[in-house]
């Protein structure tokens, strides 16, 4: 499940740069799950022709990737990104507790280690930003 994962991804970023005929029969194994028999029959060629050309097709899509890391950043990107939502839904979680917080001297301690948990939150969403941004 994982290799077919990790083909999609680098088909969606470099599929454009394969020939018409190896598109479409990468297509046909990697995203309509045909059989290598299957293509073969539908495209008159034998099915190590379809096996080869898969390979192929591999071996191209992942030169590109180690040429251009467009899937490394990709997936950097959206690392980061689901900690900054995961940053910010833990700030909202922190306002609606202090906001049900009814002890005033507590409130006051608590402020305090809210606040300062509220910047380190706000420091990190920062650079997690500059970084997505250097990146892209």
């Amino acid at each position: 499940m994982e290799k077919i994962f990790e083909q999609a991804l680098l088909y969606d970023f470099y599929g454009e740069l394969l020939t018409e005929h190896q598109q479409r029969i990468y297509e046909d194994v990697v995203y309509n799950d045909m059989s290598l028999g299957e293509i073969a029959q539908e495209c008159g060629i034998s099915r190590q022709g379809v096996h080869d050309l898969i390979k192929r097709c591999d071996r191209i899509l992942q030169d590109y990737e180690q040429k251009l890391h467009l899937v490394e950043r990709f997936t950097k990107a959206k690392q980061k990104i689901a900690e900054i939502v995961d940053l910010a839904d833990a700030e909202t979680n922190a306002d609606a507790d202090t906001e049900a917080e009814h002890d005033a001297e507590a409130e006051k301690g608590a402020r305090a280690t809210d606040a300062e948990m509220r910047q380190k939150r706000m420091q990190r969403i920062r650079k997690l930003a500059e970084q997505i941004m250097e990146e892209l």
